[in-house]
């Protein structure tokens, strides 16, 4: 296998690895300690948005090369970290509840970039079913966090903790599939030499 696409494909698997841990542990975080945790929403939020959203930066110049559309996955990234860059700067003055929208926004629009980049990755013969999965995920957790508004923030404290676990459980489990991916490509193109 090409040097370049064995490294592409390792920083895939570290990012997934990555943002599905932290996703994981800020989920339990979130669960366990609901009314200390409302205190640091917005924070939790912002760093959330950056780690996703600079590691899908990072991925999308490797890809650059591989795949036209990389573009959207440089989007995605580019709009995660604006608006962790927000959350950050207007913290804590930032309002709980505009927290709420801002992040059902965010959400939504995340999860519309990964459906359509799973679709596209479907059109060139790439696995999308792991990407099209956290697409959906996204847009249900975003339509729940903008539908329910007046409800307890503890209730949607709730939703975005089990969104973390099982985002970082799919993102596990995708990382896991592109590293045996990679080891039956590597055994395929010592073979063919």
């Amino acid at each position: 296998m090409p040097k370049d696409v064995t490294t592409i494909l390792n920083r895939a698997w570290w990012g997934l690895v990555l943002r599905g841990l932290v996703s994981i542990a800020l989920g339990i975080f979130i669960f366990a300690r609901p009314l200390e945790s409302v205190a640091a929403f917005a924070l939790v939020i912002a760093i959330w948005a950056l780690v996703d959203g600079f590691t899908n930066i990072v991925h999308a110049f490797d890809l650059k090369s591989l795949y036209n559309h990389w573009w959207l996955i440089l989007l995605g990234g580019i709009v995660s970290v604006g608006f962790g860059m927000a959350a950050l700067f207007f913290y804590p003055v930032l309002s709980l509840a505009f927290a709420v929208i801002w992040a059902a926004w965010w959400l939504i629009l995340t999860g519309c970039i990964g459906v359509y980049v799973s679709v596209q990755q479907k059109g060139a013969d790439l696995p999308w079913g792991w990407t099209m999965a956290f697409g959906i995920l996204s847009i249900v957790a975003g339509g729940f966090a903008f539908y329910y508004q007046g409800a307890t923030l503890a209730a949607i404290m709730g939703l975005i903790s089990g969104f973390a676990v099982v985002g970082g459980i799919i993102m596990l489990i995708g990382a896991f599939k592109l590293k045996s991916a990679q080891s039956d490509v590597q055994r395929v193109v010592r073979s063919a030499l």
